[in-house]
């Protein structure tokens, strides 16, 4: 793993850890409410990932069970919103692969498929699902676990007895170890990157064309093949059909962002699954393997100064930075560093202070207020050094 994924990981990932030793907030959210900011421009922003979640559920070294913990208790909602975190991190990619440029349908395509996998978290279970597991771990290629139910195959040196899915060098590749396997958010991402593998796999083994490559592929997740078999064969009427069946439940019905879920075959999406979800629902352009564009990400970055004192700019690339600034440094011992970004999780989460002096320098964005923001913009920050 590259240094910026572990600096990554550390960060974003303190306060998920943090809940499995310190008690936090219950959240008490309703079915018509959203977690991300409602003023938020999702076609073209995403959801801006409002539980923070990171590159990974919990730093590396974080035990199995204290990984499972922290997945099982996943609301039905969060499971929902760390799959859009992986949809929104890699938007180009994904939009390009699946042939769609509507977000939220690629939104609730993926719940569709979480929904034929591990009903979202609704079985209370959260994201903790692991199926195919009586022969041990990494022993069967159907072994798999988490939201989007991800087998070994899709990790890197799965075994010998195994194909290597490598073909898709865009994502991240993860190695095959319990610790990375039972981290819920990496289940995602490589559930993401193994059906973006079949997206390849139909187009370029079986020459499949229009939806038919993301129906294909969606096969190929759930059976190894992405190969076309035939109208009525069973594996489409049960799993890819029935998961855009569901996809367009979850998008026409309003349920993309609530604590509301269904059963695969549910009656709810009687209507969607006696019409034509694929063709008349999903369909918008053809999948395409080409090179993703470098585009570079304009965002609203704090400009730190010598004097300690912050300005926004809504041009800048990256946060500017000037050397021998306080601004980040929470602990007051002279750098700003990973152990800074602890102390302001600690700080946000209740179970730490901060000082007058400490929370003039936590306050990356200078509006006065220490919040979710400045932890946002301190990682940016140390990412950016």
């Amino acid at each position: 793993m590259n240094l910026k994924h572990k600096l990554t990981a550390a960060l974003c990932s303190c306060a998920m850890l943090l809940t499995a030793v310190i008690p936090m907030m219950p959240m008490r959210v309703s079915a018509d409410e959203i977690a991300h900011d409602p003023s938020r421009n999702v076609q073209e922003e995403g959801v801006g990932n409002p539980f923070n979640f990171g590159e990974r559920m919990a730093p590396e070294g974080t035990s199995v069970t204290e990984l499972r913990a922290l997945a099982h208790k996943m609301t039905v909602q969060q499971c929902k919103y760390a799959l859009y975190k992986e949809i929104d991190e890699h938007w180009d990619l994904v939009s390009l692969r699946f042939g769609q440029t509507e977000r939220e349908k690629v939104y609730a395509l993926f719940l569709g498929v979480a929904t034929l996998e591990s009903t979202l978290g609704g079985n209370g279970d959260g994201a903790d699902i692991e199926t195919a597991f009586s022969e041990g771990f990494g022993k069967s290629s159907a072994h798999a676990y988490g939201s989007l139910q991800t087998a070994v195959t899709a990790f890197k040196d799965p075994g010998t007895s195994f194909m290597q899915e490598e073909d898709v060098p865009e994502l991240e590749w993860y190695d095959l170890t319990q610790e990375n396997f039972y981290d819920a958010i990496i289940s995602n991402h490589m559930g993401l990157r193994k059906i973006i593998h079949f997206i390849r796999q139909a187009k370029v083994d079986y020459g499949l064309t229009g939806w038919q490559v993301v129906r294909g592929a969606l096969k190929g997740h759930n059976t190894g093949w992405a190969n076309y078999t035939g109208d009525n064969d069973g594996y489409y009427a049960n799993y890819p059909d029935e998961g855009a069946a569901l996809a367009q439940w979850y998008y026409e019905e309003g349920h993309l962002y609530d604590n509301v879920f269904t059963w695969t075959k549910g009656e709810v999406a009687a209507k969607q699954r006696a019409g034509k979800p694929w063709e008349d629902w999903w369909y918008d352009k053809e999948p395409s393997l080409d090179p993703v564009s470098e585009q570079p990400k304009t965002t609203t970055a704090p400009v730190v100064t010598t004097a300690g004192t912050t300005t926004t700019t809504a041009s800048e690339t990256t946060p500017v930075v000037v050397q021998n600034t306080l601004m980040g440094d929470i602990d007051l011992n002279g750098a700003a560093d990973i152990a800074d970004a602890v102390l302001l999780t600690k700080y946000l989460c209740g179970s730490a202070s901060l000082s007058a002096e400490q929370g003039k320098a936590a306050d990356m964005d200078g509006n006065r207020m220490v919040d979710a923001k400045d932890l946002t913009w301190l990682k940016r920050y140390l990412l950016s050094r």
